[in-house]
């Protein structure tokens, strides 16, 4: 079995990613993503592990059994993606939606993996898509 993934568990860290980081919407969950390193105010310890994840399911996808077990697909998703593709200094928070269900287990990873991109906090890629150029296609004069 696979190390598990360090953990929000703080209500005020959760609020702080949500308040102060990124987010996407894929399919099967919403990823947001907090750069703790970006925010060295001495209010949230930089210290510590590399990387923290927390995982949230509202009551809006269903009863405590099929959140539980959307929880349970989200930490399986993240035990196998982020150790290889989270940055470090970073918060993330995966919320579970009627997708996380549903969706097959590789897609779910696939989703995953996306909104890392998206958000711009996956090692070795990612960022804002735009690579600096003019998408109108007008050239500077």
């Amino acid at each position: 079995m696979s190390p598990t993934v360090p953990r929000l568990k703080r209500r005020a860290d959760f609020l702080k990613v949500a308040r102060k980081g990124h987010k996407w919407a894929a399919p099967g969950l919403v990823l947001q993503a907090f750069d703790r390193t970006a925010f060295g105010n001495g209010d949230t310890d930089t210290a510590g592990p590399d990387f923290r994840a927390g995982f949230t399911v509202t009551r809006k996808v269903g009863n405590a059994v099929v959140r539980n077990r959307a929880r349970r697909r989200l930490k399986a998703a993240a035990e196998q993606v982020l150790p290889d593709c989270a940055k470090a200094g970073h918060d993330y928070v995966l919320i579970g939606r009627q997708g996380t269900l549903d969706r097959a287990f590789p897609a779910l990873i696939g989703d995953l993996r996306t909104a890392l991109e998206r958000v711009g906090t996956r090692k070795n890629g990612g960022g804002n898509g735009r690579n600096g150029r003019d998408r109108r296609g007008k050239a500077e004069i």
